[in-house]
């Protein structure tokens, strides 16, 4: 009789990305956890089925600090998908895992040494110029636009629910109803749009939600941008 080998059944692996949104919480974390309170009594759905990551670069917490803050987080219903930044000492049970975005913080970059190359002059860095991504239509309740390379513009309006996040400036030909992102590490992006009707705005990390925004500009044009760790905003009509 010959036997018959039934194939092993194999186990597939996929790989998936996702954008989550960094915390870089401050010392004393105490009073950063009462402006993160006093910012959930204003928005307390912001934070709701959004993967978190903790941003520690150049933030001196302990591994219990941290532990203890991901407790006070999960207590608020944030969950905290992993750590960047984190001592390689933190990467044990109990803790997110230690997560590398490829993005070096401004402080992380060496000095190139004189004897570089025996004395050669060093080649000056190629930079490369940012690219603009031009949306012909609305973009609707539930998506989320993404383009870290430069300004986004969009020829239409952006939903209620819909999230647009730029590396520059966003620019909106229409009504604003959802959120906007600009400046992922430019302080110097706008946010520009015909018709403010916005839950949120960002750049460069500060964040503006719709309880903050004064009336008048409600339903207006508007240009928004930041002044030292300020967000400002002013009509344009």
């Amino acid at each position: 009789m010959t036997a018959v080998t039934r194939p092993r059944h194999s186990i597939r692996f996929h790989s998936r990305s996702y954008h989550a949104m960094a915390l870089a919480p401050e010392p004393p974390v105490a009073n950063w956890l009462a402006e993160l309170d006093a910012w959930l009594e204003r928005s307390p759905g912001f934070f709701a089925s959004r993967p978190i990551v903790l941003d520690l670069f150049s933030r001196k917490l302990s591994k219990s600090d941290v532990e203890s803050l991901t407790k006070d987080l999960l207590e608020r219903k944030i969950q905290v998908l992993g750590l960047e930044g984190a001592d390689p000492s933190f990467a044990e049970f109990g803790l997110p895992p230690l997560l590398t975005s490829g993005v070096r913080p401004a402080n992380a970059i060496a000095d190139v040494p004189d004897d570089v190359n025996d004395g050669e002059p060093v080649a000056a860095p190629v930079v490369q110029r940012p690219n603009s991504l031009l949306l012909d239509s609305p973009v609707r309740s539930g998506q989320y636009i993404e383009h870290l390379q430069g300004d986004v513009i969009v020829i239409g309006s952006v939903a209620s629910g819909a999230e647009v996040i730029a590396g520059g400036s966003i620019h909106i030909y229409g009504t604003l109803r959802g959120r906007a992102i600009a400046g992922a590490g430019d302080p110097r992006a706008r946010i520009f749009c015909r018709k403010l009707e916005a839950e949120l705005l960002a750049i460069d990390g500060l964040y503006m939600t719709a309880d903050d925004m004064e009336p008048q500009f409600r339903g207006r044009s508007v240009r928004v941008w930041l002044d030292g760790n300020t967000v400002m905003m002013t009509a344009q009509d």
